[in-house]
């Protein structure tokens, strides 16, 4: 995982936040990009992963904070993602916690089919890609941007060997295609109106797992 967290870390690129190696702002600590270095880590170290979900790229009000794909502030402070423990301070200096609905959809839909303490969480462009130089703003990743990230999904993907992989929209199995691999399922993104289609396609695909 060294080797992985280190190839997040060592990115840059022009409106582009990287959580795991700058500062932002409205951190409440000034050591935050270890500490989410130290989040991912423990995501990531999962002896039970057996689905790996990818999205799209990081958003303002996930990832750029937690450190952690589809993952927000709220829900970290609030201890509701496994194998992270509520940390003792806020992540932000925010006047309330960061809530990210695609984050609060795609971990409740998770931990409603039971499947959340086998999943891993990942983007095609694991970075925080920005309108200009707007901080608090999403855009989608360029397609120089999604071959940027495709080292390292390549590094997730030969560490969890065997792996079910669903791709959470039609960027996600783009990229994927790019490497010639087949995602078990395509699901709905959950944002933009998407949240049903989402729950219904994970519904699906839970139902045809034995």
């Amino acid at each position: 995982m060294k080797k992985i967290i280190n190839l997040l870390k060592n990115y840059r690129a022009h409106q582009v936040f990287n959580p795991w190696a700058e500062q932002c702002t409205l951190d409440a600590h000034p050591n935050a990009p270890q500490q989410r270095r130290k989040r991912l880590a423990q995501h990531l170290d999962n002896e039970q992963a057996k689905l790996l979900l990818i999205g799209e790229a990081s958003g303002y009000q996930g990832c750029r904070y937690s450190g952690m794909t589809f993952t927000s502030e709220r829900l970290l402070l609030e201890g509701a993602i496994p194998r992270i423990a509520p940390p003792a301070k806020r992540l932000t200096q925010r006047k309330l916690p960061f809530s990210e609905p695609s984050a609060t959809i795609v971990w409740g839909t998770l931990q409603a089919l039971g499947l959340a303490e086998q999943v891993i969480l990942w983007n095609a462009f694991p970075w925080h890609p920005m309108k200009g130089e707007e901080p608090h703003s999403n855009r989608t990743p360029s397609q120089q941007e999604l071959s940027d990230g495709l080292p390292v999904l390549e590094m997730l993907l030969d560490h969890y060997q065997g792996i079910v992989i669903i791709a959470v929209g039609k960027k996600a199995a783009h990229t994927l295609t790019t490497l010639g691999i087949k995602p078990a399922c395509e699901v709905r993104h959950p944002a933009m109106g998407g949240a049903n289609k989402f729950r219904e396609g994970m519904a699906q695909f839970a139902q045809s797992t034995p």
